[in-house]
């Protein structure tokens, strides 16, 4: 058996997380259709329970939409200190079956249980294991992937949420693939996903017929990502320390923003709170984005990439007041201003080998 066969990857995925640690801690919410975020007319919902969701409330909705949507949705503003000290009883409990921890973000993470050290050989029992002690320990749920790579695993741990354990053996993932809807491919946007049907790619078997180099000049770097995966193929190591691929900051308004000396001012606040998080990374970056948008949710971002690395505070400042000028609308309201950087040092060349972008 190849390398890629006798991994063995897991994926944990927390359902509904932030909503259900607050009905945890508050058991008048439960079984009650439950937003995370702000109630007023600015506000954006970061996470809905599953009530919430049979209304069709999602993440990243519009707080006013949600609301025609489901009349009866209650709202709790978001305690990001509280979720992230979960997170971190969360990854203890990862911890006790093995030190290859790949955290994506508080509720996700990769686990590379290959050689774990639980006395359990395999990975089914492991992560049922986990998220037994989850519920036992911490009274949340969690949804499980279990596969031979990381893809698959990911894509296995949206199968039966909430509260699943899917697996996708070494023998079936190719089969597996083929059926896979291209929507489902993760990091496969709508914009990427309409340019793979006008070539009438639906499916992962539709990928089959054309050549790594074919789906490189239709996809760019994605491309031979597209081809190895199609064929339930990803060599990406579960990498236990995570290189941070940007720093930013960004202002989320609570009253609209117009008129250019507001926005000047509001933008100094994020330039020069981005600036100092720069500074204090210790790596220097080439490609700076501007983010913007405005009071209809329309998001605009602008990315400049330099020749060298970024260090001289006012010539990036003047760059970027020149993409701020051309981005904005007169007499359209601004709701959020952000500015990140990414492509660091040592990391230019590692990018199109590890695919980060795919996730």
């Amino acid at each position: 058996m190849s390398k890629e066969e006798t991994r063995k990857i897991i994926h944990i995925d927390m359902d509904a997380f932030y909503a259900s640690v607050e009905q945890r801690d508050n058991p008048e919410l439960r079984g009650k259709p439950l937003a995370v975020g702000g109630s007023d007319g600015r506000g954006v919902i970061a996470a809905a329970s599953y009530e919430a969701r049979k209304f069709g409330v999602r993440s990243a909705m519009p707080s006013r939409v949600a609301l025609r949507k489901c009349p009866t949705l209650l709202f709790v503003k978001p305690t990001f200190e509280k979720y992230q000290a979960v997170s971190k009883e969360i990854n203890a409990i990862f911890s006790r079956y093995t030190p290859i921890i790949e955290p994506l973000s508080l509720d996700e993470a990769f686990l590379d249980v290959t050689y774990s050290k639980y006395e359990m050989r395999s990975a089914t029992l492991i992560a049922q294991q986990i998220k037994n002690d989850i519920r036992n320990e911490l009274d949340l749920i969690a949804s499980a992937g279990v596969s031979y790579n990381k893809f698959l695993a990911k894509i296995a741990s949206d199968q039966d949420k909430p509260d699943g354990l899917f697996v996708i053996t070494p023998d079936q993932g190719a089969a597996f693939m083929e059926e896979l809807p291209i929507e489902d491919f993760f990091g496969v946007g709508k914009v990427t996903a309409e340019k793979m049907k006008a070539n009438d790619i639906f499916k992962g078997v539709d990928l089959l017929p054309y050549s790594k180099w074919e789906l490189q000049q239709l996809f760019g770097k994605t491309g031979g990502f597209l081809y190895d995966i199609a064929r339930g193929v990803d060599h990406r190591e579960v990498q236990s320390e995570r290189v941070r691929k940007s720093v930013g900051a960004e202002m989320t308004f609570s009253k609209d923003v117009i008129g250019e000396i507001d926005i000047n001012e509001k933008f100094s606040q994020v330039f020069d709170k981005w600036w100092t998080r720069y500074e204090s990374h210790g790596r220097k970056g080439r490609s700076v984005t501007l983010k913007i948008r405005n009071y209809e949710f329309e998001t605009i971002t602008r990315s400049i990439t330099e020749p060298n690395y970024v260090s001289d505070k006012v010539e990036i400042r003047e760059k970027l007041d020149q993409i701020l000028h051309e981005s904005i609308v007169e007499g359209v309201p601004l709701r959020l201003i952000g500015v990140s950087i990414s492509g660091f040092e040592a990391e230019d060349s590692e990018i199109a080998s590890q695919q980060l972008t795919i996730w």
